[in-house]
C-alpha cells in the first residue's frame, strides 16, 4: 500500500471515529428535550476542525448530524439542522485550524456558532418543526442553553488544542502531519 493510501486511509479512519464520537456524544451523553440540547458533542467536530481543517470539519459535524438523526431520531428530520452543522464544522476549521490560535480565533468561531448558525437559524428550524411556540418563545426557551455552551466551549478549546497538538506530534493525526509541515 502507498503512502498517499496510507495516509487517505488513516484520515477516513480519524474521520469516522470522530463523526461515531459526536453521535454518541449528542445522541447519547447529552441533556435533549425538544428543542433544547445541551452536552459535549461540539468537541469531536473542534477536533477535526483543529486536526484537519475546514473542510473535514464540516464534513464530521454534517455527516455525524445525518447519521445521528437517521439512526438515532430524537424529533422528525430536518434537512436545515445538517446545513447548520456544516456550516458550524466550516466556521471552526476557518478559525482554529492553525499552528497558533489565539483567544479571538477561540471567541469568534464559538460566538458565530452558538449565536448566529445555533440560536437564531436552529431555533428557526425547530420552530418549523414543533411550531407550538412562536419564534421568539422558542428563541427564549434556547437561549439558556447557549449562555452556558458558550463559555463552557471556550474553556475547553485550549485544552482540546493541546490535545490536537500532541495528536500531531505523535502521528496519531494522519495527514494533518504531513499537510500542516509538523514533524513528529
Amino acid at each position: 500500500m502507498s503512502e498517499a493510501s496510507k495516509t487517505k486511509l488513516h484520515w477516513l479512519c480519524s474521520c469516522a471515529m470522530l463523526v461515531a464520537l459526536e453521535i454518541v456524544l449528542n445522541r447519547f451523553c447529552s441533556i435533549n428535550t425538544a428543542g433544547l440540547k445541551i452536552g459535549f458533542s461540539f468537541i469531536p467536530p473542534m477536533l477535526a476542525a483543529m486536526l484537519y481543517g475546514p473542510a473535514t470539519s464540516a464534513l464530521v459535524y454534517a455527516l455525524s448530524d445525518f447519521l445521528g438523526a437517521l439512526l438515532f431520531p430524537i424529533g422528525p428530520y430536518h434537512p436545515g439542522f445538517t446545513v447548520c452543522a456544516a456550516g458550524m464544522g466550516l466556521m471552526l476549521g476557518l478559525m482554529l485550524y492553525w499552528n497558533k490560535i489565539s483567544f479571538w480565533h477561540i471567541v469568534i468561531p464559538v460566538v458565530v456558532n452558538c449565536l448566529v448558525l445555533g440560536l437564531v437559524v436552529n431555533t428557526f428550524w425547530v420552530s418549523q418543526l414543533y411550531g407550538s411556540k412562536t419564534y421568539w418563545g422558542w428563541f427564549l426557551y434556547r437561549l439558556p442553553e447557549y449562555a452556558v455552551l458558550i463559555p463552557v466551549q471556550i474553556l475547553l478549546a485550549p485544552i482540546l488544542k493541546r490535545l490536537s497538538e500532541t495528536l500531531r506530534k505523535t502521528g496519531l493525526a494522519g495527514n494533518a502531519v504531513i499537510k500542516r509541515g509538523v514533524k513528529s
